[in-house]
């Protein structure tokens, strides 16, 4: 078996942790280098529910997108949410490693596993990385259908193949209006509205999109916005980076057992749809 620093090394050479945004808390969380690893649990959040996953599955080693401390704190109190995943992951002897803004620049990242899912060509990222001389990493990514469908129907399609959230998909903007391109972005995306407006796609999907940035996109432009719970948007980057692990293990011939959490973290529950009943 691998010890975790080895496990580590191979997912920080798949995302770096200094292409990760300065603002970011990527890395490893808690863990011995010295512990060996043969079981590892990718999800999106790292909350208690996968914490005990990870213990009902004997997991040594949780991956997940989002940061458990993302912005600095003074205690790992188990009083707190936060501190009793700690106690929990340090008392079973359980590591948590986050890649976060790494993974979704990276070449594949989250966006391409994102377009994935939704049967969509990439063309190319939507905000290129400077530093990358193919011009392959970047955030968001820019994509072709192989046949043109309404948005109507591309909102469809999204709601088929992502995961089942209580929100669903909304959409703003001509329902029958014909899309052939598309950007996507897993996770919140209304920072790049300008990015999209330059790259003259005919749909974004994206999450998290807000009252403002959404109107002004819709008033001001053609362009058709196809919003999907911010969960949803990243959980099949976790079945990418899944692959990822399990083609680094056989290559160092670890036999790596690497499992998927198929749990629901979004956190909203519920939907009711307001209005007065027909």
């Amino acid at each position: 078996m691998p010890r975790l620093s080895e496990v580590i090394a191979a997912l920080d050479a798949l995302w770096p942790p200094e292409r990760a945004e300065g603002w970011d808390a990527v890395g490893t969380v808690c863990g011995d280098p010295e512990a060996e690893v043969d079981r590892v649990l990718f999800a999106v959040d790292p909350v208690q529910e996968i914490a005990d996953e990870a213990l009902g599955l004997g997991a040594q080693l949780i991956v997940t997108h989002h940061p458990l401390y993302l912005r600095g704190t003074t205690t790992v109190a188990a009083d707190s949410f936060k501190g009793r995943v700690v106690h929990t992951l340090i008392r079973h002897g359980v590591a948590l490693h986050v890649a976060h803004t790494n993974a979704d620049t990276a070449d594949p990242g989250v966006s391409d596993a994102l377009a994935g899912a939704l049967g969509l060509r990439v063309t190319g990222p939507l905000v290129p990385d400077p530093t990358d001389p193919e011009g392959r990493r970047g955030l968001g990514r820019i994509c072709e259908l192989d046949r043109p469908e309404t948005l109507a129907a591309f909102a469809d399609r999204a709601a088929a193949r992502l995961p089942a959230t209580a929100q669903g998909i909304r959409l703003a903007g001509d329902p029958e209006a014909l899309v052939r391109t598309v950007a996507v972005s897993g996770g919140s995306g209304d920072s790049l509205f300008d990015a999209v407006r330059a790259a003259g796609v005919d749909a974004f999907l994206t999450a998290d999109l807000r009252h403002h940035p959404a109107s002004e996109a819709v008033q001001h432009s053609p362009l058709g916005l196809v919003d999907a719970a911010h969960w949803a948007t990243e959980q099949p980057w976790c079945e990418q980076a899944a692959a990822q692990l399990d083609a680094l293990s056989d290559r160092h011939g670890w036999d790596l057992r690497v499992h998927v959490s198929k749990r629901v973290t979004d956190p909203w529950t519920t939907h009711h749809s307001s209005g007065a009943p027909n």
